[in-house]
């Protein structure tokens, strides 16, 4: 339903002669809820990523990907049991809209497109 163009729910007025119904709006808030459920997707595999980073102690990451994982792990614990994760995909989540991970990465002197 979001990725579905709003311009093809516009209706004709005036018999064919006019369409001043503007879809700009609707189109601005699908646009913000895919946003938001993109946000919410890359936190749970941020999530998902650190703690496969956690259980496989033999693998070596690059310097990237360490200093997003110590980040990670400076704000959410590791999953040693069953719990809630709402509030740890939130917390990424709002750690990838201010980009706090990003700047992270950064200063561990990695250089991002």
């Amino acid at each position: 339903m979001l990725a579905h163009p709003a311009s093809v729910d516009s209706i004709p007025t005036s018999a064919n002669k006019e369409d001043h119904v503007s879809m700009g709006t609707i189109s601005a808030r699908k646009c913000r809820e895919i946003i938001e459920n993109v946000e919410t997707v890359i936190a749970i595999e941020m999530l998902a990523a650190a703690q496969g980073l956690d259980l496989l102690t033999n693998l070596k990451s690059g310097k990237g990907t360490s200093a997003a994982y110590r980040f990670i792990r400076e704000h959410v614990k590791y999953l040693e049991k069953d719990r809630i994760m709402s509030g740890d995909i939130s917390k990424i989540k709002q750690l990838i809209q201010n980009g706090s991970i990003v700047k992270a990465v950064k200063q561990a002197g990695i250089e991002l497109n």
